[in-house]
């Protein structure tokens, strides 16, 4: 996720599909619940937010689709 990130425009966000995508494209579904769990652990270090319609939400009660951006303090 944090190579996704660092290789976008820093206004660009990703979804944590794109990142199961990148370790298995054949067999990403089941990465889904890893690559939500990588991007909560780059908002609990200060290095990304996760949002849902373009708005930061808190990532222990966002259900649903998310997105993920750098943070202020992202450090690629």
């Amino acid at each position: 996720m944090i190579d996704l990130l660092a290789s976008r425009p820093a206004t660009s966000s990703v979804c944590p599909s794109e990142a199961a995508r990148v370790v298995n494209a054949e067999q990403w579904r089941p990465l889904m619940e890893q690559a939500r769990m990588a991007a909560r652990r780059l908002v609990a270090a200060g290095r990304a937010e996760i949002t849902q319609s373009g708005r930061v939400v808190d990532p222990s009660t966002a259900k649903g689709p998310i997105r993920v951006r750098r943070s202020a303090t992202f450090d690629g």
